[in-house]
């Protein structure tokens, strides 16, 4: 379903600080809002709510519950499918380019 990957793209960009189940059903629904269409705000928190009741079961699911009492984020320490959603690529650092000394011009003078 369509709410499953809206949750963990929600859960991948705020990271290990986590976010309460009522903040996470207002960023799906304001996701699925249109002008033509208004999902019902109740429908949702309830269907956040069982998503990650049922996600967070285990001490190695997909989602864990935090401290804070509400609070979701995603299980990067015991599974690996949460550690590769929070993979990040970037670009490497230019260090490599500085240590590359510049190459000496080799070829030979047309009008010389």
């Amino acid at each position: 379903m369509t709410y499953d990957r809206q949750i963990l793209r929600i859960l991948t960009a705020v990271g290990d600080k986590g976010i309460s189940v009522q903040l996470l059903a207002k960023h799906v629904y304001n996701q699925n809002s249109t002008l033509f269409y208004t999902p019902d705000l109740s429908e949702i928190r309830s269907y956040v709510q069982q998503y990650l009741l049922k996600n967070s079961k285990l001490p190695s699911s997909l989602i864990e519950s935090m401290e804070q009492r509400g609070y979701y984020r995603l299980n990067t320490k015991n599974n690996p499918d949460a550690q590769q959603l929070m993979l990040d690529f970037k670009e490497q650092s230019s260090e490599e380019e500085k240590e590359e000394k510049p190459q000496q011009d080799l070829s030979l003078d047309l009008f010389g």
